[in-house]
């Protein structure tokens, strides 16, 4: 009888101490059979695509974010566009992927591109949620189908505080073959890397250090954030997205391909020359976006953080 009511009192602790973590955190995952679903608050914050999916059978796509959501509910991301369909919500892709001389895949346009979602784990804390994303990357025309990159990839979203959002990418690429190389397009443009398919409606304001930036053919030099507002409310509330790219970056160079209408926001990388992988050293690719309300200007908080950790 003893050992049966310590088994009791054991169940009760037990089921206390994950009704306590459930309450200490704000954050909830929840999967279904295409992705998984962050919500903070009863507000979803975004949703990771990771079952592949298509548009009758072409431009097939999966480990990228789409919706993402304003502070107010906004979506802010595009998927399908008419004007580029293989553009999608926020992810991060190249033209040129080369085994040696062979051109096996192209994860930007989506051709001869395959992106596994091997493994998927989630962590709620009482400031942070996190996504931990393990990818291999293959193509149908090399190698039989084996995966030639493997990605691993951290998403970390810190708690809502005085109306900005912080989320963190940390994208770990590690060749699984020799010769692995990775481009952007191979045009004067050089465009590559970790982009944003946002909405574009009138009214989209670009924002560098301060300054407002006119959105040009060729790459942009500014600084190492970028600040996309534009009126996303059904009011015409003014909201944004801030992207930032870390100096530690290799070959950080802070040229940005901006665009006012119908296409994505890319902060290049490593721009129209490959970089090739190592097999031993993974690639490390840091970026952060900030999800707030009004612009850079007329948000005193956001100004501030920008200018004290980011402004160079």
């Amino acid at each position: 009888m003893r050992g049966i009511i310590l088994f009791i009192l054991s169940v009760i602790m037990i089921m206390a101490c994950n009704k306590k973590q459930d309450i200490s955190t704000p954050f909830v995952f929840n999967k279904n059979e295409a992705g998984i679903e962050l919500w903070e608050d009863s507000s979803l914050v975004f949703f990771y695509q990771q079952k592949p999916k298509s548009l009758n059978g072409k431009y097939t796509r999966n480990g990228y974010i789409h919706p993402l959501m304003s502070l107010d509910g906004d979506t802010l991301t595009d998927d399908f566009p008419v004007d580029h369909v293989y553009h999608r919500g926020v992810f991060w892709a190249w033209h040129q992927i080369y085994v040696d001389t062979q051109h096996v895949s192209d994860s930007w346009s989506l051709i001869n591109f395959i992106s596994d979602v091997t493994n998927v784990n989630t962590i709620t804390t009482h400031t942070q949620a996190r996504m931990d994303l393990k990818l291999l990357w293959k193509s149908p025309v090399y190698n039989g189908g084996k995966p030639y990159v493997e990605e691993n990839t951290q998403i970390t979203v810190n708690n809502l505080m005085k109306g900005i959002r912080k989320i963190d990418f940390k994208i770990s690429l590690l060749a699984l073959i020799p010769g692995v190389k990775i481009g952007g397009s191979d045009d004067e443009k050089g465009y590559g890397g970790f982009s944003l398919r946002i909405k574009m409606p009138d009214g989209l304001v670009f924002t560098s250090n301060g300054s407002q930036i006119i959105p040009q053919n060729l790459q942009i030099k500014a600084g190492s954030w970028m600040d996309f507002s534009a009126p996303y409310g059904q009011e015409g509330e003014m909201s944004g997205i801030t992207l930032i790219g870390y100096p530690g970056l290799p070959n950080f160079s802070q040229q940005w391909i901006l665009r006012q209408k119908g296409s994505m926001q890319n902060i290049v990388f490593p721009g129209r020359e490959p970089v090739e992988l190592s097999m031993n050293d993974p690639l490390i690719l840091n970026y952060s976006l900030i999800i707030h309300r009004d612009m850079v200007e007329k948000n005193p908080d956001l100004k501030l953080l920008l200018e004290e950790k980011y402004n160079e």
